[in-house]
């Protein structure tokens, strides 16, 4: 499986950006998908996630309203639609896979993307 992660880059305070993953995999409508982050200095955290049927999804507190993932099974992608974006958003933004279930924590996925910086400036 890989993963490869696009469409960060620097923004201002209250724009918007929109994340995109493109996956490599057999069988990619089986898999849950999320968006990892990881600031400066601080541990990788959860932002959200989608089922294998993108029936349900899951978001962390910090994002809540302002992010909306969303796959495309034909196309292989997930995305991160981030908007109202924070200078507290800035991170690398992880891909992540699991064959199954779409869960909210690390070790819930087995295949992970390279990432890509979010800088949000004030």
């Amino acid at each position: 499986v890989q993963l490869q992660a696009s469409g960060g880059g620097l923004v201002q305070a209250g724009g918007s950006l929109r994340l995109a993953c493109a996956a490599s995999v057999r069988l990619f409508s089986t898999y849950g998908m999320a968006w990892f982050r990881q600031a400066p200095g601080k541990e990788r955290e959860f932002a959200a996630a989608i089922d294998w049927s993108a029936s349900s999804t899951y978001y962390a507190d910090s994002v809540k309203g302002r992010f909306t993932i969303s796959r495309d099974n034909a196309k292989k992608m997930v995305y991160l639609q981030m908007n109202s974006l924070k200078p507290e958003d800035t991170a690398v933004y992880y891909c992540a896979a699991n064959q199954g279930r779409a869960g909210r924590t690390i070790g819930s996925y087995d295949h992970w993307g390279q990432g890509t910086l979010v800088t949000v400036s004030s």
